[in-house]
């Protein structure tokens, strides 16, 4: 089965860092984009990082720059998203998400896992 599966999420104080993973099974990473989604309660869901595995290009929206930090593992056919110096603002459900080859619109992003809840507490 194709499918993403994000874990790692959790409750943490501001200015407390926490990993997520996002692991691929049924393919592979070697020719798409990997990008992290959040969505608050209320809120749209927003682009937060992405790496593509094609061209090692990474992108972060500018909210998240300094802070989070988006690497990928090829052997394990994982990609994380480190964050840093976390903020209340950072609350919301977190995504992956694959699209071909490359960090584009999110509209190129069509495979999607679960999510994974992360809270930020002040």
């Amino acid at each position: 089965e194709v499918q993403l599966v994000e874990s790692g999420g959790g409750l943490v104080q501001a200015g407390g860092s926490l990993r997520l993973s996002c692991a691929a099974s049924g393919f592979t990473f070697d020719d798409y984009a990997i990008g992290w989604f959040r969505q608050a309660p209320g809120k749209e869901r927003e682009g937060v990082s992405c790496i593509s595995s094609v061209d090692g290009k990474t992108v972060y929206t500018d909210s998240v720059k300094g802070r989070f930090t988006i690497s990928s593992d090829s052997a394990k056919n994982t990609v994380y998203l480190q964050m840093d110096s976390l903020k209340p603002e950072d609350t919301a459900v977190y995504y992956c998400a694959a699209a071909p080859r490359y960090c584009r619109s999110s509209r190129s992003f069509d495979l999607w896992g679960q999510g994974t809840q992360v809270t930020v507490s002040s």
